[in-house]
């Protein structure tokens, strides 16, 4: 059987009514008891709410699979999150309990959300164009390079009107087609550093367990070596998902299988393993 990777959703891929396949199931439930509320009731509101009902249903559909799959689960050989799915994904490695991961997605997300009023900031994913000029011209906006998702897929985070200018320049300047993500934030940007020490300061107080596989950061597109570190850093740097698939593949993985709602992670990886 072909080696597998685990992998897990981030923020964006909600969808109306993504909870239904899940409710009854016992970490579901048991994650709604733990957060106190329903984020589902309140998925439009954005960061504070999206992120622990993407966790919630990403943990679910590992716990599905692994129930209706259980002669593949010896072939999962490493897994990898984009961003809020890091926490999925060690979750399914062991490294993270449930309790104590649902506990730091929901500080998490209060944590950004927060962030995001203290310095209002937004995002640009831009598409096509010159990888080179794209990040050229990040450079001299004073932007982040937030995501490399894919060949063609950069993502910008940074203050709003440099957003702003990036969007109106990325045609002319980069041949890239730019789409404003609807965020209410710069998520991986020195802007979400209040959110960044608010994190580290929640994982101090977490055990981290050996994984059962290895777990690929967003940061260093390898795996963790020091998950409390690199968890709260990593809402700082730039999501590497191109080159964590590249990493996967060369590590020997064959297979990649999304838990979670949605299937973008899926296409992101086709289109980087084609390309390369």
């Amino acid at each position: 059987m072909p080696s597998i990777a685990a992998i897990f959703p981030g923020q964006g891929s909600h969808a109306p009514d993504m909870d239904q396949p899940y409710r009854g199931q016992p970490a579901f439930e048991r994650g709604l008891e733990l957060l106190g509320f329903d984020p589902f009731e309140r998925l439009d509101e954005g960061t504070r709410f999206q992120q622990p009902a993407i966790f919630l249903c990403s943990v679910a559909a590992w716990d599905l699979w692994r129930a209706e799959n259980p002669d593949e689960l010896s072939d999962v050989r490493a897994a990898a999150g984009h961003s809020l799915g890091e926490y999925a994904a060690l979750v399914a490695a062991g490294v993270l309990q449930f309790d104590d991961a649902i506990a730091l997605v929901n500080e998490r997300a209060s944590a950004m959300a927060d962030a995001g009023d203290l310095h209002p900031g937004s995002m640009v994913a831009m598409l096509g164009g010159d990888d080179h000029a794209v990040r050229a011209m990040a450079d001299r906006l004073g932007l982040t390079v937030a995501n490399d998702n894919a060949p063609g897929q950069l993502v910008l985070s940074g203050a709003v009107e440099a957003i702003d200018q990036a969007e109106e320049l990325a045609r002319d300047e980069t041949g890239a087609r730019a789409r404003r993500l609807q965020v209410s934030a710069a998520f991986h940007s020195p802007l979400m550093q209040p959110a960044a020490a608010r994190l580290a300061t929640a994982l101090a107080q977490v055990e981290i367990g050996t994984p059962h596989f290895p777990v690929y950061a967003n940061g260093t597109a390898a795996p963790f070596t020091d998950v409390r570190r690199e968890l709260s850093e990593n809402l700082l740097r730039a999501v590497r998902w191109r080159e964590t698939m590249l990493a996967l593949r060369a590590a020997g993985i064959e297979r990649y299988v999304e838990h979670g709602p949605g299937a973008v992670l899926t296409g992101l990886v086709k289109r980087t393993l084609a390309a390369a």
